[in-house]
């Protein structure tokens, strides 16, 4: 479990529509093998430390006629934001993904002292 402290708890969230490669016969839907689709989510304003986040697909558009495999995390978070990060291989055809986060972490009261 982790623990705050004297923080303020601050929680963000967001979604994050990462591609349409239906349209545009991108790699997640016409390639094969492994495909990873990276997008940087930016806070709107920075945690004390970096945050706890979590991610979900909350909409994916995916070929019956393949197998259906799926990847999705949250990577390299920091205190300003992190990398959603989605990955298939093998023959599954992804069309359309939009993935949904939160992030919850400490911040600081806006009458802490800074010493910087």
């Amino acid at each position: 479990m982790r623990r705050f402290g004297h923080f303020a708890v601050g929680v963000e969230q967001g979604s994050v529509e990462m591609f349409s490669a239906f349209e545009s016969g991108g790699p997640m839907w016409t390639g094969q093998g492994p495909r990873l689709e990276v997008q940087r989510v930016h806070f709107d304003e920075s945690f004390a430390e970096p945050p706890v986040v979590h991610v979900a697909l909350s909409m994916w558009d995916i070929d019956r006629n393949a197998n259906q495999r799926a990847d999705i995390q949250a990577a390299n978070v920091t205190r300003q934001g992190f990398e959603l990060q989605f990955r298939t291989w093998g023959d599954t055809r992804v069309a359309r993904v939009r993935a949904n986060w939160l992030a919850i972490g400490p911040t600081r009261y806006e009458d802490d002292f800074d010493a910087h």
